[in-house]
This record gives C-alpha cells, structure tokens and sequence, in this order.
C-alpha cells in the first residue's frame, strides 16, 4: 500500500516537471510514512514541503497542485492537506485488505525481497574464547546474531555465519594450567592453584575427561587424551577440543549453527600474522619505543598510538584481529558484519586502522559492527550471579533449561542492542499476556484453534486458502489489523538495513495484541458464513505473518497451547 501511495506521487511529479512546474532536471523521492494518528489517514508526505522551494511557491500550494495531478485510484478513499503543506491518505476499505490475499498467496515467502541480489555477506558472532560454557551474554550474541542473519537472509543476501575461535593467548594457557591442576588433584582452594585459572566444575570435568583417556569431536578435529597429567601441551589441545565441544553442544540447543570456524591458531600457523605486521612495517606505519613495536593508529583517527608486539615479542590482541580481517576481505566479503560485546567497542578504532595501514583497498568504516550491552538475569527480583557449572557466571545452556529455547532466544533479542537487558526468568516461564513470547506464540495457537473448530463443523478451509468477500470486512479493527499486516515487509527491510532485529519483537507483539483484542470483541465462528469466511480469511493471514516473524527470530511457531 505505502508503495502504492509513492507510485501516484511519482506520477503526480511527474506531470507537474512536464509543465514545468518543477524543474526536470531534478529528482524527487516521495518519503511516505504511516501516520500515528489514524485520524489523519493512513499515510502521510512531506514532499510538498521538501519541493516547495523547486517550485517557488508555498508548500501548500504545491501540496494543492500533486493532489490536482494523482493519478485516479480505487485504492485511495481521500486525500487530505494537513499542516504546512503535508499530504495524507486515506486508503479505501478494498485496498486496506488487498494484503490478506497476497500473505495468503504468497504464505512463507511473504516480507521477502530481493534486495540483496545475493550479494556475499558474512557475519561473525558468539565467537566465544573456549575456555568455558557459553554464558548468557555470548547468549544475547547469538540471538542477535541469528536473527540478524535471518533477516538478511530474507532480504536476498547471501549469508556467511562465522564462529572466530580465540585459541591462542594468554587465557588458553590458563585454561591448560587449571585443568593441569585439576589431574594433579588440585581444586581452586588450594593454594597453589593457579592465580588467573578457571574455577568452574566444568575444569573437574575436562580433567576427569582427559584422565579417562576420552576421545573428543569438535567441529574440525577429534582428540584423544594421553592422560599424561605432566604434558601440558596435551592437556591444552584435549581441553580446548572438549570446550569448543561443549560450546557446539549449546548452539545447537539454542537452534544456532555455523557455515565456518575460523582458528585463531591458524593466522599464526599460516604466517598471516607475519605477514601482517611485515606489511604494516613495509608500508611506513610502525615504530619501535621502549622495546615495543607500535602502530600509527593515530593517522587513523584514533586517539593515541598502540602497541602492536609487546616487550617479550608476544602480539597483542588487535593484531591477529588486523589479520583475520585481511583474510576475510581477501576471500571475498565486501560487507561484514561483527556481531559482539560492548566491551570489543575500544577495538573497532584499532583494527579499521589497522585495515586502512594495509593498502589493500578496504573502504573506510569497514567491517560493521553491532555491539550489544551486557545481560542481568533476575529471579523473584533478585539478580542470578552464578551457576554452578560455570562457577561465576549464568550459562546459555542455564537459560534454556530454565524456560526453553523459544523464550530464551525472543527475550535476549527484544532490547535494542545498545541497551542493557534483564532477562527475567520468572517472566520468561509465566503463561500471561505479559510474556511477549508466549502472547505471540497464543495469537497463532488461537487461530490454529479455530480451524480446528471449523474442521469439526465439516468446513475444510487450507492455512493458506482465501475464501469469502473481503469486502465484508468493515470495522475499524479489521482495517487496522490490515494495515498491521500491510508493514510487515518495510519491517523487514529496514530491520536489516539498521541491523536491529528487535523491531520485529516489538512489531509481533503489536500485531498479537490487536489481534487478540479483536479475537475477544468479534466472534469469528458465526452463523453469517459469508463474514465468517472473510474473517477467518484475516485471520490466516495473521497467523501466517507472525509464523514468519517468529521464524525469523528462530522462535517456534506452535497450533497447540
């Protein structure tokens, strides 16, 4: 419909630039937007007041004149001029319910577009280091992440979803020494235990792993533990194996899955991070100080210098990020997306600097990145600080336990990703309309219902079938659960341009609640069967728009409830 709208407007330019009215040498693009008050039609534009000066006369004049030059239309009711110059429109009855029978036609590919044109687009997220559980921030990132592939994907891109291992460093190492300590019969009370080790029951559990001589699978390798408690480079390959193995074990409860797992270890096997700091070096941007090797990050834009290889020779961390990022860039991705942490915000300035010192034709800005603020979980008001499988921290595999995938992943996704978030876990298990979740997940239950109830009744009507007169349609509920319906595909282009994928939380949970505010006004299984048709005709197509957001969200869609 809003298209609809743009269209007659264009035409309406038009005629006036071949008169002359406006000059022909300029373009106009008509913004329309759904008003907030409905008494004020369905849509307005600005464009009169945007071209007014073009024209050289008052915007209101110029809104006179477009309205003069629409193009008939039975999709318009009437067009009003309101304020300074801004157009609204009000659609007709027909028009508002055109909608239903293009959902019904076009069922799970309704809200998706082309506009992608396939082009290759990674996005890395979760990217845990694996030294532990997947706690509920990596939580928040997966959710986030998935979604945003989603989207992406619904808008005719080409998704790459990247897990980037950090299994290199200092905080492997301390994962090898607490799981030495653990088959040495050491615990975290114990004074010689290691002073940055990991404390968690999860170390007992790779140490008795290991002990037991086990044979792990990870994503890319399987390993086998010697037992030996003095080989600690055994101990650290048989740990990370078994880690990375669990975190795999928690995407997939979570419905997450990854198409590549990137290795840290293996810019450093590869010479890629060599040959990194060789190119920085060659191209003029580094400097040694103090035993340090530094990167001009400030001819970048960043507010001080940084050291790229410390005194003892070791790199530090934005280095090998240079570098994977060189290697993403070489196979290929001219749009990438990270998807982390608020706590990675001091690293994007550092490694987009890094990028540009390269000259290997990287834009500026480049890659993306959507950063996501921390996660407090909360039961009966009070905050969850620790689990005991972890030792300091609540885990994603917790949440899931708790209240289920399809809560877990809708609640770590509703927030903007700049704002903190509190998952309530009390919330997240309750059966009531103050659930998000669970009141969008009821609107298509309920529907599902009541086609049940008209099977019964010997009335066999597909989820996807339009039948009756839509014209018959005439409440205002009805027109406004319509235009609900009508936005759905703008939604989902816009949640993928911005990257914020809790527009459509908030979107199903509107849409839920007109319907059930409907649901509880109007009956549907009346004796008219001529209304009761068209109404079970909206209904479906409500039920078809929330099945496809919530897929979206990778949220479960149930008939029963």
């Amino acid at each position: 419909m809003k298209e609809t709208v743009s269209d007659l407007l264009q035409s309406a330019l038009a005629a006036l630039q071949s008169e002359g009215t406006l000059p022909a040498d300029q373009t106009y693009t008509p913004q329309v937007g759904n008003t907030k008050d409905k008494s004020h039609g369905d849509y307005a534009c600005n464009i009169a007041l945007v071209a007014s000066k073009a024209a050289g006369c008052a915007p209101r004049k110029l809104a006179e004149m477009l309205i003069e030059k629409l193009p008939e239309s039975s999709a318009l009711e009437k067009v009003e001029i309101a304020g300074p110059g801004f157009i609204n429109f009000f659609m007709s009855t027909a028009s508002a319910f055109e909608v239903v029978n293009t959902i019904l036609n076009e069922g799970g590919h309704f809200g998706r577009n082309n506009r992608g044109k396939g082009e290759k687009v990674q996005v890395e997220f979760v990217s845990a280091n694996p030294t532990g559980p997947l706690h509920v921030g990596h939580g928040r990132g997966a959710a986030i992440g998935d979604c945003l592939c989603r989207l992406l994907e619904a808008n005719g891109y080409d998704v790459t979803r990247e897990f980037y291992y950090n299994d290199a460093g200092a905080q492997i190492n301390n994962l090898a020494l607490s799981v030495q300590a653990r088959v040495k019969g050491l615990t975290p009370e114990d004074e010689n235990w290691p002073e940055d080790g990991y404390r968690g029951d999860y170390i007992s559990d790779v140490a008795k792993a290991y002990l037991a001589g086990e044979t792990v699978t990870a994503d890319d390798r399987e390993v086998t533990a010697c037992g030996d408690p003095d080989d600690r480079a055994a101990i650290q390959e048989f740990a990370v194996a078994y880690l990375r193995r669990e975190q795999d074990l928690d995407l997939k409860a979570f419905g997450v899955q990854f198409d590549v797992y990137f290795l840290e270890s293996s810019l450093y096997a590869d010479g890629k991070v060599e040959a990194t700091v060789k190119r920085l070096q060659e191209n003029g941007y580094t400097y040694e100080d103090d035993g340090a090797l530094w990167l001009k990050t400030t001819e970048f834009g960043d507010d001080k210098d940084r050291v790229m290889r410390k005194k003892d020779g070791g790199y530090t961390y934005f280095l090998p990020d240079v570098a994977y990022h060189l290697d993403k860039w070489e196979r290929g991705f001219t749009t990438v997306i990270n998807e982390q942490g608020a706590d990675h915000h001091s690293t994007v300035t550092r490694v987009r600097a890094g990028l540009q010192a390269l000259h290997a034709g990287i834009p500026q800005g480049w890659p993306d990145y959507v950063l996501h603020q921390m996660v407090m979980v909360t039961r009966s008001g009070q905050e969850v600080k620790i689990s005991k499988r972890a030792g300091s921290y609540v885990t994603i595999r917790d949440l899931i336990d708790e209240v289920g995938r399809d809560a877990t992943r809708f609640f770590l996704a509703a927030r903007r990703v700049d704002s903190q978030l509190t998952f309530d876990i009390d919330l997240a298990r309750s059966q009531t309309n103050e659930n998000p979740v669970y009141y969008i997940q009821y609107a298509h239950a309920r529907i599902c219902s009541v086609m049940r109830k008209l099977a019964a009744e010997g009335v066999d009507r597909g989820f996807n079938e339009s039948v009756g007169d839509l014209s018959l349609l005439t409440l205002d509920e009805e027109k406004d659960l319509a235009n609900q319906l009508a936005k759905y595909p703008e939604l989902i282009a816009n949640s993928a341009i911005q990257r914020e994928p809790h527009h459509l939380t908030h979107y199903l949970r509107d849409l839920a609640g007109q319907f059930h505010t409907y649901y509880n006004a109007h009956k549907v299984l009346i004796e008219d069967t001529a209304v009761r048709d068209a109404r079970v005709s909206l209904y479906l197509a409500v039920r078809q728009v929330i099945a496809n957001g919530l897929d979206l969200l990778g949220v479960s869609a149930p008939e029963e409830m």
